[in-house]
């Protein structure tokens, strides 16, 4: 049994880790643990007390009695929101937290754009344009190229929950452009989960979300593959080999 723990904030679309657990047909566990939000706002200086050090070292202590072998925040805005440099900070201090290795969601999405060998990426974001901005931000610091950034300008996670099928998929749309490799959708408040084969088969190229992305990096840090097509192309492809 491989056990993966996530430090989630405030309860939103929290229902994909048990569907992703399932969809994962594996002796994989996800524990889930949920933080404290704050104020539940997509602004930038509610989104840096969201990630904080102190609220984030909270949580670990049940991840470790349950016996989690890694951790990810699982938050993309508010890990994305410290930049490039301060996001690896954040990232190192919930390592020194929890005993284990750790990432975010926001590493995810470029540790999985790299996995697939995705250079050009379409960014579709339920944030205002401002905090969408700075996610392509983070995803250029990466290396990759942001073909074009379409934001919903939801302001709270609540909402974002809130959102079915329909809405995930007209902001997927809106935001491909023709010469992506892959279309990101960035927030882990987002339900996803049940929609992923479909939504590539619609748009025609991988899709990558964020609790997607989330789960597949806990693996990654805990050295496990899954084959789960259930889950789209991040977990049905070989790993690209980078030069």
């Amino acid at each position: 049994m491989t056990a993966l723990g996530f430090l989630y904030p405030g309860h939103s679309a929290e229902d994909d880790y048990p569907r992703i657990e399932q969809l994962l047909g594996s002796d994989i566990r996800l524990d889930l643990v949920h933080t404290d939000i704050g104020t539940d706002a997509h602004r930038v200086d509610a989104l840096l007390e969201m990630g904080s050090a102190e609220r984030l070292a909270a949580g670990v202590e049940r991840l470790r009695m349950a016996g989690a072998e890694s951790v990810v925040w699982a938050c993309t805005s508010g890990s994305f929101v410290y930049g490039w440099e301060g996001a690896h900070d954040q990232v190192r201090a919930l390592a020194r937290a929890a005993g284990m290795p750790a990432s975010s969601t926001s590493f995810a999405f470029v540790h999985a754009a790299r996995e697939l060998g995705l250079r050009r990426v379409a960014v579709g974001a339920t944030y205002p344009d401002d905090v969408a901005g700075l996610f392509a931000e983070f995803l250029r610091a990466g290396g990759l190229e942001v073909t074009g950034v379409k934001d919903a300008g939801v302001v709270t996670a609540a909402e974002v929950g809130a959102w079915g099928e329909a809405e995930v998929f007209a902001l997927a749309r809106d935001a491909d452009t023709a010469d992506a490799d892959a279309v990101l959708l960035p927030d882990t408040a987002l339900h996803t989960a049940a929609h992923l084969p479909a939504l590539e088969k619609d748009l025609g190229k991988p899709v990558l979300t964020a609790n997607q992305v989330t789960v597949w990096e806990g693996l990654r840090l805990a050295d496990r593959r899954v084959n789960a097509p259930s889950l789209g192309a991040l977990f049905t492809k070989e790993p690209i080999v980078q030069v």
